[in-house]
């Protein structure tokens, strides 16, 4: 049963309007930060479940990031476009469920049982959407998902969608899919009926601020300005760290009990992030084994996602925000204000480098942090002892963390 809601052209992009109709068996939506991509596919996801036939399986790699992003721009689309009377939402998981029976379901690729059980409760998933898909470390995670798609009539055509920005063009989506078709970062578009890929940038998003497009185009760091405002491919020549891997982590947790904790308070721009780890000081081995990574959250919401974490062990704070941690404490979080002192980023980066680092699997903000944290560059593009403080939110809540360790080491030496 299709409903007819006549849906203003003026929601969309202009960049994406050509995609509401996009049939390809494999599409990519990638580019700058603040392109608008993945509100429109969001939008075309209500879209299209509301006209029937299609079922939607959106997925992150770690399933509790969505109920912070996907599933609250999906929900807050159904509401601004006046849809409630049409969709319902479980509380529980976030599953949309249209009038007609056609439902987005939302899954955690951390969680492969789960997924292999899922079933829409009307027909098949026709289509597979995996955001921020750069966090998926192995290509056969996209076989998994092209093999949950079986079944249903060969009259629908099944898609699956991959959005994300382009943070290292040593991932295997470039290989996979742009390196096999030569693609350059002047590219806009390549389409075929098996492959689609649209790179967009902030410069397509016409419901951005003033400020929003500032903040892109002054954009100082070579890095930062190629991915996140031009859209391209991210190549690092002065990665600080490179003493790190990812492993899962889930059946060691039970021996961890030398327990490190920090947290670098955030809200709007920044997240709040809490880096939790197991230190193993005899063969200088840290692991990383949960993290919080999360904006929008009050000193009382975050006070209570930092005791789901590590209970009532202590966690080192941003000593910059001394109100927050005695409102932390008052909420009955054992927080600690962190000495820092002169030189203490750099001291800190210095004590890390000196670790063998292990960061779980679902640890994926703490990944992406610590693959491409980079030192400045000088007028020649020659590395300086400066790193350059973006994108560094857990790497802080990591120094803050280990700063007794470090003190430890300073002791000793």
């Amino acid at each position: 049963m299709e409903h007819k809601v006549e849906i203003d052209p003026a929601v969309f992009n202009d960049a994406y309007i050509p995609c509401l109709n996009e049939m390809a068996r494999i599409q990519i939506y990638y580019g700058g930060a603040s392109s608008g991509k993945s509100v429109f596919l969001a939008q075309r996801d209500v879209r299209d479940v509301m006209k029937g036939g299609r079922n939607f399986l959106v997925c992150r790699q770690v399933a509790r990031t969505l109920r912070g992003s996907v599933v609250q721009e999906i929900t807050k689309i159904i509401r601004d476009w006046g849809l409630s009377d049409l969709f319902s939402i479980n509380k529980t998981d976030g599953t949309v469920t249209c009038v007609n029976g056609y439902q987005i379901i939302f899954a955690g690729l951390d969680d492969v049982e789960k997924l292999k059980s899922l079933t829409p409760a009307k027909g098949v998933f026709t289509d597979v959407r995996v955001e921020e898909a750069t966090e998926i470390e192995r290509s056969s995670i996209i076989k998994q998902l092209l093999k949950r798609q079986r079944g249903g009539s060969e009259k629908t055509p099944k898609r699956l969608m991959l959005s994300f920005n382009p943070i290292l063009q040593s991932h295997f989506i470039y290989a996979d899919y742009f390196s096999m078709i030569g693609w350059t970062n002047d590219q806009k578009e390549y389409k075929s009926p098996d492959l689609y890929i649209l790179k967009t940038t902030y410069r397509d998003n016409r419901f951005l601020t003033r400020e929003d497009v500032r903040g892109l185009e002054n954009e100082k760091d070579k890095y930062y300005f190629d991915v996140y405002s031009e859209g391209n491919w991210g190549i690092l020549g002065h990665v600080i760290f490179t003493n790190w891997r990812v492993e899962d982590l889930s059946g060691m947790q039970a021996q961890f009990t030398n327990h490190r904790n920090g947290l670098d308070f955030g809200f709007s721009a920044d997240p709040a992030a809490l880096w939790v780890s197991h230190y193993d000081a005899k063969h200088k081995r840290i692991y990383v084994f949960d993290e919080l990574y999360e904006r929008g959250l009050t000193n009382d919401l975050l006070a209570v996602e930092v005791k789901n974490r590590i209970g009532g062990d202590y966690v080192v704070c941003d000593s910059a925000e001394p109100k927050s941690i005695a409102e932390l404490q008052q909420y009955g979080v054992s927080a600690l204000a962190a000495v820092k002192g002169k030189d203490s980023v750099l001291f800190g980066i210095q004590w890390l480098q000196q670790q063998e680092i292990i960061i779980d699997a679902k640890c994926v903000n703490a990944k992406n942090e610590i693959s491409t944290f980079h030192w400045q560059e000088d007028a020649n593009g020659n590395a300086i002892r400066k790193p350059v403080e973006k994108n560094d939110h857990l790497i802080a809540a990591g120094r803050y963390a280990h700063e007794g360790d470090m003190i430890e080491t300073w002791l000793v030496s």
